[in-house]
């Protein structure tokens, strides 16, 4: 009796046209992308722009590492570079998930779709985009700066796709095991906060290129290096370096690595995936009773420390805002980080300044402009508790104070600090002043434009300002910032004044001065604007409102 044949094992198909369902979501993939496109000409040409600059960017790298081809720091090069890109596909996903709708995979749940098919679909399609081709040409001039001889090229073979694939599914992996977050409240948040962490990066980009420029060169990251050599996936690409040097067992090593991080991330994103797909989502109104009081009572120890009536009412909403607004907090917290890293870090290479802490209350006075516009269309309800002058002045003197709350500790904790690092405590009482005095300019000429320039902050997307506002927006902080710089200048003369006549010891003067001419001028900023605001209600409603 003969034995019955084994089955021959399907490729799973997509019920309504029998296609494979890796093809099915390759072309879903390039559907959305096409429809997306459609949209707006605006979202199309900023796409093509995106496009070419990102083409000769990757050309520019692509002939930067082929050319490092024979130096004696392509391996240090490749490997850092690889090590980096690969960092960034971790962690972009958590910050720009909503620029690609495949990133949510609740969106298959209720499809009859097996896990590992679908991961294996989701892998390929994943494959077709702008990064997966920036990336491809990052890692073809690595392994063409690398490989050497008939076994290096071999390696480099295996460590190309291998490399790029181990990328690609780390982003998948984290967006999967995040997909709850992405889609919240807090997932916004992130998204917004991205530029912050562009920004920072860059300023620790720049101290760490100066440090290492002291430092001896390219030498000193031997250490770092050593440590890369075994971090998958530039494990691969360290592979193809030392295969060529003819270390076959080391680079044998680290390619199995690689493969084996590959697929400990299939597993990962398999399990997540299958638990995101079955599991309910555990934000019910039992989970969500304790964060409430959790608030409740967060809400309550703030409102006892401040004023009663009207007052404390607009300061607590105004520090609501901070804490709950996606954008608002976004602004915020990119304020009070880049505030502080810019003269500190400054400070910290030598080229600093104490005048340096002036900038941290610059970005923090900057709070003061568009006040209405965090209100959006909500504003109609604070409209409807303002109908003399006293009303205007009252709500503008609640908010500034909700900002000085903040701005003034800030203000003298940065200059502080920066005095610590360099040592110039002499200067400390002038900077405090001149920062405080700051301060209150901003404060002043941001109650007036708030009334005279208001403007719509979108609550979706990464925009701050509406279409066909921009105008009114540059108008309100640049004018703004201009006159406030202006209004500092008593303050300024008066320390110069000090400096020339040789009377230094009179410099702690200018700590009080600036402090209450500060004082002086939010109050006259805010007598001003409170007619302008009365004034304006109509237009100031219909401008918060657009978009």
């Amino acid at each position: 009796m003969t034995a019955a044949p084994a089955p021959v094992r399907e490729p799973v198909r997509d019920p309504a046209h029998g296609e494979p369902l890796t093809s099915v979501l390759v072309r879903l993939k390039l559907s959305l992308l096409r429809n997306g496109l459609r949209r707006s000409g605006g979202r199309r040409a900023a796409w093509i722009a995106s496009v070419v600059f990102t083409a000769l960017f990757a050309a520019l790298q692509l002939l930067g590492l082929v050319l490092l081809r024979g130096n004696a720091y392509a391996d240090t090069v490749t490997v850092l570079l690889t090590a980096v890109l690969a960092l960034g596909w971790a962690v972009m996903p958590l910050f720009f998930a909503s620029g690609d709708e495949t990133l949510d995979p609740t969106r298959l749940a209720m499809l009859p779709l097996r896990p590992a098919p679908l991961v294996r679909g989701l892998l390929v399609a994943s494959l077709v985009g702008i990064g997966p081709v920036f990336t491809l040409c990052l890692v073809v001039g690595s392994v063409v700066a690398l490989a050497r001889g008939a076994v290096g090229w071999l390696f480099a073979a295996l460590a190309l796709p291998l490399t790029v694939v181990v990328c690609v599914a780390l982003a998948r992996a984290v967006a999967t095991a995040n997909t709850r977050l992405l889609t919240s409240r807090k997932g916004r948040d992130l998204a917004v906060l991205s530029g912050l962490l562009i920004a920072v990066g860059a300023q620790v980009v720049n101290f760490g290129a100066q440090r290492l420029g002291q430092a001896g060169g390219l030498d000193a990251l031997g250490p770092a290096l050593a440590v890369l050599r075994w971090v998958p996936p530039a494990s691969a690409i360290s592979a193809v370096d030392l295969a060529s040097q003819g270390h076959f067992a080391v680079a044998v090593a680290q390619l199995l690595l690689a493969a084996l991080a590959l697929a400990g991330l299939l597993l990962w994103w398999r399990t997540t995936l299958t638990t995101l797909m079955t599991a309910p989502d555990a934000s019910t109104l039992a989970a969500a009773e304790p964060a409430a009081k959790a608030r409740e009572g967060g809400a309550s120890r703030l409102r006892g420390l401040l004023p009663q009536g009207r007052t404390g009412a607009t300061m607590e909403r105004t520090l609501r805002y901070v804490r709950r607004d996606p954008k608002t907090k976004a602004a915020w917290v990119t304020s009070l980080v880049i505030g502080l890293i810019v003269p500190l870090f400054n400070a910290w290479q030598g080229t600093g300044s104490v005048y340096f802490a002036c900038f941290a209350a610059g970005m923090l006075g900057v709070q003061m402009y568009n006040q209405f516009g965090q209100d959006t269309s909500a504003f109609w309800m604070v409209l409807q508790t303002i109908s003399t002058r006293a009303d205007a002045y009252a709500e503008l003197r609640a908010r500034a104070l909700a900002l000085l709350l903040v701005a003034v500790p800030y203000t003298v904790l940065v200059t502080v600090a920066t005095a610590a690092v360099l040592g110039d405590w002499d200067m400390l009482p002038e900077a405090v002043g001149l920062g405080i005095a700051l301060v209150g300019a901003m404060v002043a000429t941001g109650a007036w434009a708030s009334a005279r320039f208001p403007y719509s902050i979108p609550q979706e997307g990464n925009k701050n300002v509406a279409p066909g506002q921009v105008g009114l927006a540059w108008m309100s902080i640049l004018g703004g910032v201009l006159v406030g710089a202006l209004l500092c200048l008593p303050v300024l003369g008066l320390s110069v004044w000090l400096h020339v006549a040789g009377l230094n010891a009179w410099l702690w003067v200018l700590l009080p001065a600036g402090a209450l001419y500060g004082a002086l001028l939010v109050r006259a900023g805010l007598a001003v604007a409170a007619p302008t605001t009365v004034a304006r209600l109509p237009e100031i409603l219909a401008a918060v409102s657009k978009g």
